[in-house]
């Protein structure tokens, strides 16, 4: 194989600009610039799960987080247990629950000012009824020492950086049920100045009214976040209103304030089709920024994340002067990128995108770095400060929500708290821990050129691998059902990250699928399959295997032979007797074997189907000569998780003479995860027989398996948590083994895709 081109060679390779869409007057785009010998990036090194600091099957979230001086401990705020959380990260790479602390409420917010944690925290009995007080933290003995009223329903703390001041934005958000959910409702937010001299019994408070700036809704400013820079003047964003207010800490004045202004997006997706379908051909006009969060660049730069709330959210980030001039804006740049690398959230196109939430500036030695953290693309994008601009470095994957940023520069480390929690769709609220090293970056593992109209392959995910015939540096993956207008998608793998070069839609310009099953065919012949394996043909072509469902349309199992442009010629199904057995969970992988009968085929049924016995699973020999179905038995491993769930077979390929490999896989990911494994086994000398028909027991004759390797420490190699859904698998002519995984299109799921390599795995 050729040699690894590195990320930032790649990023430059395929074009990717900083857009800066709908803003006039401002520096020309840069590429980001070519990898250097001696840049430094970003890797995980950890994950910290909240549910440690409580329990494994309670709800338990990270969502603001702060460290301690010597950023050895890190604390972060736990709404959901309305706690304050604890994590020894004295060893980053193995970080160490050490309890939580007990709040009077809601945990908004945290920051740190020498040895204390300042939390905002929301004792309001509702959204009239407003209150808060900030809860002053000694780290060291995990205690509240101090409360002092705040008078309102607090939503960020900021520290000033000389220590001298905290501020603090009282929302008193509104009620988004309440008739159309929009502002003005009262009572009005504020800003909360702490004068810090002394010991936290000895703080006194200052409030600067915020009413009568914004032109949206004067009387209900509503400020979002808050941040200080050196000359502690603090930039509040009033997010409903697209406003941002610059405050003199030390007198309380106001020095100035101005619009947020609009963006104009182009080569956007804004509908949400289901199935999915990312389409980069829509544009915006006008939309209001909407900030969120923000951070200083310099005393005189102010960078907003450009979230949306009420009628907007740019979708990017921002980049002002403290007169109120727009110096950079991203424009689609981040929704491109997160499309690209397969991160892109489809069931938000409607909204606001990938919703990039918050920005973070930091210097590491002479380094300076600005962090954004995308909500719904679960992407940490990382810019280096080119003069005083934003360029590109890299990107990071997060776990689902990333919200509160974290940079530790002494110790060369980033962390980033996600904030969505749900055991049972298999996340985690996560402390993400990443370490600044002179290394290439491990993610991401895959990512896509551009099309013809200057906008990245669309992609996500992704089930089945398959190594061309003649070329062990291409293989070829497929999107099952979460996307309509079904597609190949060829990789090069010669590259670190493999590159997804070119795709192939799939189309019934034959009529081969609509005699068969016509409602997965669309008006203009493209097709709607849950594609769950791909073996590559070696008289050209593909056969792929189509998953059919029970529920709620009666869709049949199907093995498809495609050409190298897409048309399909010809569409296979299982006898009758068969299909009338048809359950859930059919045909999750397809391999192809030639032989001296012809072409044969072997499909894994992903778990039992009626009259199977617990436990054993089919694999199918379809012959295509003489177009006949023989089984065997696949003995599962039986699940071993403590959250419980199963284990089923997750794709097949064929490893010559009469050997075949397995993925077998539980459902459960993260700690619950437990079953990853290849498994190969052999065909030779057992006869496969017919099934006997519905109602009677099959006795297929039992394979006997042996492992070829158990992937979950190749999983956590990555620092995150074990992810769930382990499709694909393709092998080399050379042995290597090519592992990736389904990221459920980013629902419900961080989207995080994985290309794992594994040398010379079969001889």
């Amino acid at each position: 194989m050729n040699s690894l081109p590195t990320w930032s060679a790649l990023l430059a390779g395929v074009a990717i600009a900083l857009a800066h869409v709908g803003v006039k007057a401002q520096p020309e785009a840069k590429k980001p610039h070519l990898h250097r010998q001696q840049q430094a990036y970003f890797n995980r090194v950890a994950v910290f799960p909240a549910y440690l600091n409580a329990a494994i099957d309670r709800e338990s979230v990270a969502e603001i987080v702060a460290a301690s001086e010597d950023g050895n401990t890190l604390v972060y705020t736990d709404g959901e247990n309305q706690a304050l959380g604890f994590v020894d990260i004295t060893d980053a790479a193995h970080p160490v629950a050490l309890g939580a602390l007990a709040l009077n409420g809601e945990p908004t917010s945290v920051a740190v000012k020498g040895r204390h944690a300042l939390v905002a925290v929301n004792t309001s009995v509702d959204f009239i009824n407003t209150s808060g007080e900030l809860a002053v933290v000694d780290i060291a003995s995990k205690t509240v020492v101090a409360t002092h009223p705040l008078g309102g329903q607090p939503d960020a703390v900021a520290v000033s950086p000389d220590g001298r001041y905290a501020a603090v934005a009282i929302e008193n958000e509104r009620d988004e049920d309440l008739g159309d959910g929009a502002p003005p409702q009262l009572p009005a937010g504020f800003l909360v100045i702490v004068d810090l001299p002394g010991e936290p019994a000895d703080w006194t408070l200052r409030t600067v009214a915020l009413t009568g700036l914004a032109g949206l809704f004067t009387q209900d400013p509503e400020p979002e976040y808050v941040a200080i820079n050196r000359h502690n003047v603090a930039a509040v964003t009033l997010q409903e209103n697209n406003h941002i207010v610059l405050v003199n800490l030390a007198d309380g004045s106001v020095r100035a304030d101005f619009s947020a202004g609009t963006v104009d997006l182009e080569k956007i997706d804004t509908l949400e089709e289901k199935p999915a379908l990312i389409s980069l051909n829509a544009a915006l006009q006008d939309v209001p920024r909407e900030p969120d969060g923000a951070t200083w660049l310099a005393e005189n730069l102010l960078v907003t994340a450009n979230e949306g709330d009420l009628n907007g959210g740019s979708r990017g980030i921002s980049v002002f002067d403290s007169r109120g001039r727009v110096r950079y804006d991203s424009g689609n740049s981040l929704e491109h990128l997160a499309v690209r690398l397969g991160h892109y959230p489809d069931r938000r196109s409607g909204n606001k995108g990938n919703e990039t939430e918050n920005v973070l500036f930091a210097r590491f030695g002479r380094d300076k770095l600005l962090f954004a953290g995308s909500e719904r693309a679960n992407l940490i994008y990382v810019y280096e400060i080119d003069g005083k601009m934003p360029r590109l470095l890299q990107a990071l994957p997060a776990g689902v929500g990333p919200e509160g940023l974290l940079a530790i520069p002494q110790r060369n480390l980033f962390i980033a708290a996600s904030e969505k929690d749900d055991r049972g769709d298999k996340f985690r609220s996560v402390l993400n821990i990443y370490h600044r090293a002179r290394q290439a970056p491990a993610y991401p593992s895959l990512m896509s050129v551009d099309r013809s109209d200057a906008t990245p392959i669309p992609w996500g995910a992704l089930s089945g691998l398959a190594v061309d015939t003649e070329d062990d540096a291409v293989v070829y993956t497929i999107h099952d059902s979460f996307y309509q207008q079904s597609r190949i998608y060829r990789l090069n793998v010669a590259h670190q990250p493999a590159l997804i070069d070119a795709e192939i839609a799939l189309h019934d310009s034959m009529g081969k699928l609509a005699a068969v099953e016509p409602a997965l065919v669309n008006a203009d012949s493209s097709v709607n399959l849950d594609q769950e394996g791909i073996a590559a043909r070696e008289k050209g072509g593909f056969w792929i295997a189509a998953e059919g469902d029970d529920a709620p349309l009666r869709i049949q199992n199907l093995l498809l032979r495609v050409a190298a442009d897409g048309l399909i010629e010809q569409v296979v199904t299982l006898p009758s007797a068969v299909d009338a057995r048809l359950r859930r969970f059919g045909f999750e992988g397809v391999a192809v074997s030639d032989s001296e009968f012809g072409e044969v085929l072997y499909v894994a049924f992903q778990r039992e189907w009626q009259d199977d016995p617990a436990g054993l699973v089919r694999i199918g020999r379809y012959q295509v000569a003489d177009n006949t179905w023989t089984f065997y038995y696949y003995p599962l491993d039986a699940p071993q998780s403590a959250n419980g769930g199963w284990t089923g077979l997750s794709e097949i390929v064929s490893l010559g003479e009469d050997e075949l490999a397995v993925i077998e896989r539980d459902n459960q990911a993260g700690p619950d995860a437990a079953i990853k494994r290849i498994y190969r086994f052999s065909i030779g000398d057992i006869t496969p027989l017919p099934d006997p028909g519905a109602g009677v027991v099959p006795a297929f004759p039992l394979l006997s398996k042996t492992l070829a390797r158990d992937l979950l420490p190749d999983l956590r190699a990555s620092g995150g948590l074990v992810l769930e859904k382990i499709e694909g698998l393709a092998v080399t002519s050379e042995g290597d083994a090519l592992v990736i995984n389904d990221n459920d299109g980013v629902d419900d799921s961080n989207g995080e895709t994985r290309l794992i390599r594994i040398r010379q795995l079969f001889d």
